[in-house]
């Protein structure tokens, strides 16, 4: 089914992907495959299997191009605006008998529920999650924060994020902070400054990483006070970071 929402007053499409755990037994599943950071080499075998068996794929066009040469399937693509009609195209394919897989980038399960609501709120089938190497867990890499000692937060989703960015305010300082930032309104900048309103100490470790595990990959280690600099804006160029852009801050 495709029923209406607003992410502003809800229901929010995560809460239904999340309502229940998966059916382990469940039969042809649809796979909702985690693509990673957009570097193949960290597409897991799994999904890349998903993917070239399915016989229909969608997603969001700049993810689909990723898989493209991987599969021989049709490619469904969408963006917000006709992602609902691109979604039902979807549900009567897999209702006619086809192998379906949505993808999506890095892992579903850290800024992907969103879509994976949408879809299985689309098809009836059951939807199985295939995750991914995620920006969050590369960055927790490169930043040397393990993740039992951090707080992971996506920012990079629809909606209100007062619980997120809350979240943030209570453990910074204590616990590193892992965050995917929403481009371009709740960039690095702006959750720097949040943070400091918060009470947090200026002199804390801010890096950014931007486009991980790609060719033109780059990091900024500075402050936190520095990075607050930046914040104000909701345009590409009102931001020095790529949308691609990954925050870590260290715990003090």
């Amino acid at each position: 089914m495709a029923d209406d929402y607003d992410l502003d007053s809800g229901p929010d499409p995560a809460t239904f992907a999340a309502a229940a755990p998966e059916d382990p037994d469940a039969a042809d599943p649809v796979h909702a495959v985690g693509i990673g950071p957009g570097n193949l080499e960290y597409l897991t075998p799994r999904g890349e299997r998903a993917i070239r068996e399915a016989d229909v794929v969608v997603g969001f066009e700049t993810v689909v191009e990723f898989v493209a040469a991987r599969t021989d399937a049709d490619l469904l693509t969408c963006g917000y605006r006709d992602e609902g009609a691109t979604l039902a195209t979807f549900a009567d394919r897999v209702a006619a008998g086809e192998r379906g897989a949505a993808v999506l980038m890095g892992d579903p399960n850290h800024s992907g529920y969103q879509f994976v609501g949408k879809v299985q709120r689309a098809v009836d089938a059951p939807v199985r999650v295939v995750p991914g190497i995620s920006s969050l867990q590369m960055a927790a890499s490169r930043a040397r924060t393990p993740m039992e000692d951090a707080t992971f937060v996506t920012l990079h989703k629809s909606g209100d994020l007062s619980a997120d960015r809350e979240r943030l305010r209570r453990d910074v300082g204590e616990r590193h902070l892992l965050v995917l930032p929403r481009p371009y309104d709740v960039m690095p900048g702006d959750v720097a400054a949040d943070l400091l309103d918060a009470g947090a100490a200026p002199d804390l470790t801010a890096i950014v990483y931007e486009r991980l595990t790609h060719d033109d990959e780059a990091s900024t280690e500075t402050t936190l006070s520095a990075l607050a600099d930046h914040a104000g804006g909701d345009g590409a160029g009102d931001t020095p970071f790529s949308d691609l852009s990954v925050l870590v801050v260290r715990r003090a």
